[in-house]
């Protein structure tokens, strides 16, 4: 496995020497990347002695042959890694501020991030540090959090890079898993469906599209080839990621069987509405009696597909307000799904329209895992895993 190590400006930097030898003593080959500030606290000599590579310093040094080094490495990188991230680096990556060689190679990275964040208590507890560190959480970046000790300025507290090998296990799960999705094609669907009433209204629901999206993107990252059918959202489609856009369940059905042909896996995710009225073909007036409105079934893609399924892995999602397992557990047989990923939407803050989640996966061999409140690409990575434990390399 490749990594590009970025080591920041900070009294914890000597620690990389040690991070270097674990990754190397694991079979990584590693390239440093050494800001400015860092090479206050260790020297390129070091690290190019311990990583047997060039240590890049300077954003505007090109290679030999003339190549854009910060683009050019992302392609051959497994994961980046940042040790330690301190403040600063981490503000820049959480705003995409790019002035120097590491802050642009993240910007330029689409492999799998991991920064272990170093700092005094104070800063890692300023309210400016816990957004940044929440906004690259949300984005799927992994962090080490920092562990309670002994600091630097001779206080005790949280805020001591964690340890080298727990930092190392860190970097070599994010790397491995990189590539496990490599060849696959992965469907996944998000977002709300919006069944007119009339030319200017609608029917449709809260969901954001954050989850379906948050999934399609980790997926991406492990490296599968992704097509994500999307309801209306305000998202930016993911890097890497093929959108197609569907406003009803009529429109989602029929882009999702023409999709599922080869797909290893297809993650239904979206809130399609269960019902949608007769549209009337011109706006309907304010006047008009009676003001009611008859609704129809929309198609049920998840059992469509559940009956007609082949060897692929069908992921069901079910958003409920009680007896989130059984219910769960009836879906799954009702649907003939091999998964069924389960939040409870009765919270405000957490689930439906919410940066966050909590979710229970039952699978069809019983077992059942609770995934508990975390940042949606956290908990993505989580359904990730268990989904695919076992089958994706």
């Amino acid at each position: 496995m490749r990594i590009a190590l970025g080591v920041g400006g900070g009294i914890a930097a000597y620690k990389s020497a040690e991070l270097i030898r674990a990754l190397d003593k694991a079979g990584c080959e590693v390239r440093v990347v050494l800001t400015r500030n860092g090479a206050r606290f260790i020297t390129p000599l070091t690290l190019q002695t311990l990583s047997r590579n060039p240590v890049i310093t300077d954003a505007w040094d090109l290679a030999a042959e003339g190549v854009v080094r910060h683009v050019e490495l992302t392609r051959e990188i497994d994961a980046l890694a940042v040790a330690p991230a301190t403040a600063d680096l981490l503000a820049k990556f959480a705003r995409g501020i790019a002035d120097d060689f590491l802050s642009t190679l993240y910007c330029a990275t689409v492999a799998p991030v991991v920064v272990a964040p170093a700092m005094n208590t104070r800063m890692w507890a300023h309210p400016a540090t816990r957004e940044n560190v929440a906004v690259l959480r949300r984005r799927g970046v992994r962090v080490v959090e920092p562990e309670h000790g002994w600091l630097a300025e001779r206080e005790d507290g949280v805020g001591r890079l964690a340890e080298p090998a727990t930092i190392a296990a860190a970097i070599l799960e994010s790397a491995a898993a990189s590539s496990s999705l490599a060849g696959r094609t992965i469907v996944v669907t998000a977002g709300p469906t919006r069944e007119p009433i009339d030319p200017v209204r609608y029917l449709s629901n809260r969901s954001s599209g954050k989850m379906g999206y948050a999934l399609a993107a980790a997926a991406q990252r492990r490296g599968a080839r992704v097509v994500l059918i999307s309801g209306p959202v305000d998202l930016g489609p993911p890097f890497g990621v093929r959108v197609v856009a569907v406003r009803t369940a009529e429109e989602m059905r029929r882009a999702v069987l023409d999709e599922r042909a080869g797909a290893f896996a297809v993650f239904m995710v979206a809130a399609v509405a269960d019902f949608a009225p007769q549209a009337a073909a011109a706006k309907i007036k304010k006047s008009v009696d009676p003001r009611t409105l008859t609704l129809h079934p929309t198609p049920d893609i998840l059992e469509e597909l559940g009956r007609t399924k082949g060897a692929e892995i069908l992921v069901g999602f079910a958003a409920e307000t009680e007896h989130v397992v059984e219910s769960a557990r009836g879906k799954l047989a009702r649907k003939n799904a091999d998964f069924v990923v389960a939040n409870d939407v009765s919270a405000g803050d957490v689930g439906m329209d919410a940066d966050d989640n909590a979710v229970t996966i039952v699978g069809r061999d019983g077992r059942v895992l609770e995934v508990p409140r975390s940042s949606k690409a956290e908990v993505a990575e989580a359904i990730l895993d268990h989904v695919f434990a076992g089958r994706a390399s």
